[in-house]
Protein backbone atom coordinates (compact mmCIF):
# COMPACT_ATOMS: atom_id res chain seq x y z
CA UNK A 1 0.00 0.00 0.00
CA UNK A 2 2.90 2.27 0.82
CA UNK A 3 4.58 1.68 -2.68
CA UNK A 4 1.41 2.59 -4.55
CA UNK A 5 0.65 5.57 -2.63
CA UNK A 6 4.47 6.41 -3.24
CA UNK A 7 3.40 7.56 -6.76
CA UNK A 8 2.24 11.34 -6.63
CA UNK A 9 -0.10 10.66 -9.95
CA UNK A 10 -1.70 8.14 -7.56
CA UNK A 11 -2.19 10.73 -4.59
CA UNK A 12 -4.17 12.96 -7.04
CA UNK A 13 -6.08 10.16 -8.74
CA UNK A 14 -6.94 9.48 -5.08
CA UNK A 15 -7.47 13.42 -3.78
CA UNK A 16 -9.82 13.40 -7.05
CA UNK A 17 -12.52 11.10 -6.04
CA UNK A 18 -12.66 11.69 -2.59
CA UNK A 19 -16.42 13.39 -2.66
CA UNK A 20 -17.46 11.56 -6.23
CA UNK A 21 -17.31 8.68 -7.91
CA UNK A 22 -15.75 9.53 -11.66
CA UNK A 23 -15.40 7.60 -14.76
CA UNK A 24 -11.96 7.33 -16.73
CA UNK A 25 -12.30 9.47 -19.20
CA UNK A 26 -13.96 12.44 -16.99
CA UNK A 27 -10.50 11.74 -14.33
CA UNK A 28 -8.15 12.24 -17.30
CA UNK A 29 -9.25 15.24 -18.39
CA UNK A 30 -9.69 16.56 -14.37
CA UNK A 31 -6.27 15.89 -14.06
CA UNK A 32 -4.74 16.61 -17.16
CA UNK A 33 -3.08 13.12 -17.89
CA UNK A 34 -3.41 10.46 -20.87
CA UNK A 35 -6.50 7.90 -20.22
CA UNK A 36 -3.64 5.30 -20.73
CA UNK A 37 -1.71 5.90 -17.91
CA UNK A 38 -4.12 7.05 -15.72
CA UNK A 39 -5.57 3.67 -16.67
CA UNK A 40 -1.98 2.40 -15.21
CA UNK A 41 -2.52 3.88 -11.93
CA UNK A 42 -5.95 3.25 -11.29
CA UNK A 43 -5.01 -0.53 -11.82
CA UNK A 44 -2.61 0.03 -9.18
CA UNK A 45 -4.77 1.55 -6.72
CA UNK A 46 -7.33 -0.96 -6.90
CA UNK A 47 -4.95 -3.79 -6.65
CA UNK A 48 -3.84 -2.39 -3.58
CA UNK A 49 -7.45 -1.91 -2.08
CA UNK A 50 -7.55 1.66 -2.71
CA UNK A 51 -10.22 2.34 -5.37
CA UNK A 52 -12.65 0.09 -6.39
CA UNK A 53 -15.33 0.20 -9.95
CA UNK A 54 -18.04 -0.39 -11.55
CA UNK A 55 -18.73 -0.83 -15.32
CA UNK A 56 -21.90 1.44 -16.34
CA UNK A 57 -23.99 1.37 -19.91
CA UNK A 58 -24.73 5.04 -20.25
CA UNK A 59 -28.17 6.01 -21.71
CA UNK A 60 -26.58 5.73 -25.23
CA UNK A 61 -25.21 2.54 -24.64
CA UNK A 62 -21.37 3.49 -23.80
CA UNK A 63 -20.20 1.54 -21.31
CA UNK A 64 -18.64 3.39 -18.67
CA UNK A 65 -15.69 2.44 -15.85
CA UNK A 66 -16.51 4.21 -12.62
CA UNK A 67 -13.85 4.41 -10.30
CA UNK A 68 -14.22 5.65 -6.29
CA UNK A 69 -12.14 5.55 -3.64
CA UNK A 70 -12.18 2.67 -1.16
CA UNK A 71 -12.42 3.56 2.44
CA UNK A 72 -9.32 2.25 4.15
CA UNK A 73 -7.08 4.07 7.34
CA UNK A 74 -3.13 3.57 7.62
CA UNK A 75 -1.99 3.18 10.71
CA UNK A 76 1.49 4.66 10.27
CA UNK A 77 4.52 3.23 13.22
CA UNK A 78 7.59 2.90 13.47
CA UNK A 79 6.39 -0.73 13.53
CA UNK A 80 4.87 -1.09 10.33
CA UNK A 81 7.60 1.12 8.49
CA UNK A 82 9.74 -1.35 9.50
CA UNK A 83 7.51 -4.11 8.62
CA UNK A 84 7.35 -2.61 4.70
CA UNK A 85 10.81 -1.99 4.75
CA UNK A 86 11.28 -6.14 4.90
CA UNK A 87 9.25 -6.50 1.71
CA UNK A 88 11.83 -3.98 -0.14
CA UNK A 89 14.36 -5.11 -2.95
CA UNK A 90 17.59 -3.71 -2.40
CA UNK A 91 18.97 -2.91 -6.57
CA UNK A 92 20.76 -6.01 -7.78
CA UNK A 93 18.99 -8.17 -5.52
CA UNK A 94 16.03 -8.45 -7.68
CA UNK A 95 16.48 -12.12 -9.48
CA UNK A 96 14.19 -10.54 -12.63
CA UNK A 97 17.21 -8.04 -13.28
CA UNK A 98 19.33 -10.89 -13.66
CA UNK A 99 16.91 -12.13 -16.03
CA UNK A 100 16.86 -8.83 -18.41
CA UNK A 101 20.73 -8.28 -18.32
CA UNK A 102 21.27 -12.15 -19.38
CA UNK A 103 19.11 -11.22 -22.39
Amino acid sequence: MLATLANPHRLRVIAALVHERRYVSQLARELGIGRPLLQVHLRKLEAAGLVSAQLEISPDGKAMKFYEVTPFALNLTPQTIEAAARTLTVPGDDPREDTKEAK
